[in-house]
């Protein structure tokens, strides 16, 4: 198709990726907001019967909460063309991604989190996806987001299993059931999911690669290959990876387990997921003979200001240095975690090279803002590790020390943070430069302090 060609009420700006259902564009709303919008196969668009569906399966997708998703906007026929609109993300798909490295850490578990998090919003609708696997996972910058659910199933057609099979790409990431080409449940996207999580954290799936049949009768005779995935994920995923649908967790238990808590709601699992996600950079491409050095040194500045979760105002009164140099800018009030949150820096005491930073948070608004799991490392770590402070001329941000495994830091405590609430935390330092007067401060999703004095014990 050619640049400019409308469908509908869409202007179709740039051909995005091709699949087996269709072919993806970037295209432009009426009022011109960027959307993507997938044109189907004209042989499906053909069919009777997928004329009779198309209708009924793309209206309960709409249905869909937009948690950790690309919601359905629109969908309909134009001169015979069957097309689905869906909101637009920016970013690179999983599998772009995981070919240059697996997925770790913070970023592994907040995936696991958004993806089952949509899972759930996917099937609170009604909705079963049926064809989840990396390439229909967006890593945007605030997180991943599903896309092409309850669409899949449009394709199916009596008898038709090798042709399914096909359309969906490789069947690495199907469950037993679907690969036997049986009735699939909610319970088989959680087969899916297992798969994909150990996909992003080793870079392999768990069933292995090759042809078609063999793949499948891997999926469905096999245990799956789990060497290398993060112990703390691994035995979710084997509960996942169950061959037996009864015996596998639902999306939602899911959730809870990965955030330690049960009945999490999927605004608040979304919203966990985006503190605690670093936007995925794609590395530049300058024109050939023209070096810019500069290009990846700013965009590791803009991952780690992003991936911070660092909440910006208007006015950024955290950031206004003091009337004279080495003075802190002490507090601010700002929005974040859902409330209104008065931060202070109470002190930055040095004895050495070992600094001992203490804060005080106050929810000074109306509503509950946990703040356990948001200053950690990662989603399951209730320390305030995540907390850093950089030095002038220094490259690297200096983390809370450890002894063996512990963390020199505060726990926060897993309770609820309602308004009126305080909390003292603190954090020890170790390598701070014997120069240093003064240090940038990073509190992650409570603001970044410039000019922080440090004084001497």
């Amino acid at each position: 198709m050619n640049v400019q060609q409308r469908v509908g009420p869409y202007t179709l700006i740039r051909k995005l990726g091709e699949g087996g259902m269709g072919v993806v564009h970037l295209a432009e709303d009426p009022a011109g907001r960027r959307v993507a919008l997938k044109t189907m196969r004209p042989d499906l668009a053909g069919r009777e019967e997928f004329r009779r569906r198309f209708g009924k399966e793309t209206e309960a997708a709409r249905r869909v909460a937009r948690f950790c998703t690309a919601p359905v906007l629109d969908a309909g026929f134009d001169n015979g063309v069957a097309y689905l609109v869906t909101e637009f993300v920016e970013g690179p798909d999983l599998a772009a991604v995981v070919a240059r490295a697996p997925l770790t850490g913070s970023n592994l578990e907040a995936l696991a989190v958004g993806v089952a998090t949509a899972l759930a919003a996917i099937h609170e609708a009604g909705v079963v996806h049926r064809d989840l696997k990396p390439s229909n996972v967006l890593l945007s910058p605030v997180g991943p987001r599903v896309i092409d659910f309850g669409v899949a199933q449009l394709a199916d057609a009596p008898g038709a299993m090798a042709t399914i099979a096909t359309s969906m790409g490789t069947p690495a990431y199907m469950s037993p059931e679907q690969a036997r080409g049986e009735h699939v449940t909610p319970a088989g996207d959680i087969f899916s999911w297992g798969a994909l999580v150990t996909y992003a954290g080793t870079g392999r799936p768990p069933f292995g690669t090759g042809g078609v049949p063999e793949v499948v009768y891997r999926v469905i005779n096999h245990a799956p290959v789990l060497g290398g995935l993060d112990e703390r994920i691994r035995p979710l995923v084997e509960r996942a990876l169950d061959k037996d649908p009864a015996r596998r967790p639902t999306a939602q238990q899911l959730v809870d387990q990965l955030l330690g808590r049960t009945g999490v709601p999927v605004a608040a699992a979304t919203q966990a997921v985006s503190e605690t996600w670093t936007p995925v950079v794609e590395p530049p491409s300058p024109s050939p003979g023209r070096r810019r050095p500069w290009l990846p040194i700013l965009a590791a500045v803009l991952a780690a200001l992003v991936g911070a979760g660092v909440t910006l105002a208007a006015v950024r009164p955290w950031e206004r240095p003091g009337a004279e140099p080495g003075t802190p800018a002490v507090a601010a009030t700002i929005d974040a975690l859902g409330s209104r949150l008065h931060v202070q820096i109470d002190s930055l005491v040095r004895q050495g090279t070992t600094a001992r930073l203490q804060w005080t948070v106050k929810n000074v608004g109306t509503e509950n803002a946990p703040l356990s799991g948001k200053l950690g490392a990662s989603i399951f770590d209730g320390t305030v590790s995540r907390v850093n402070i950089v030095p002038p001329g220094v490259g690297k941000p200096l983390y809370p020390a450890f002894k063996g495994d512990a963390c020199q830091c505060a726990p926060v405590p897993n309770a609820p943070f309602d308004g009126g609430a305080q909390l003292q935390l603190w954090a020890v330092f170790e390598g701070l430069p014997e120069t240093a007067e003064h240090v940038d401060v990073n509190l992650g999703p409570l603001g970044a302090f410039k000019n922080v004095a440090v004084t001497e014990a």
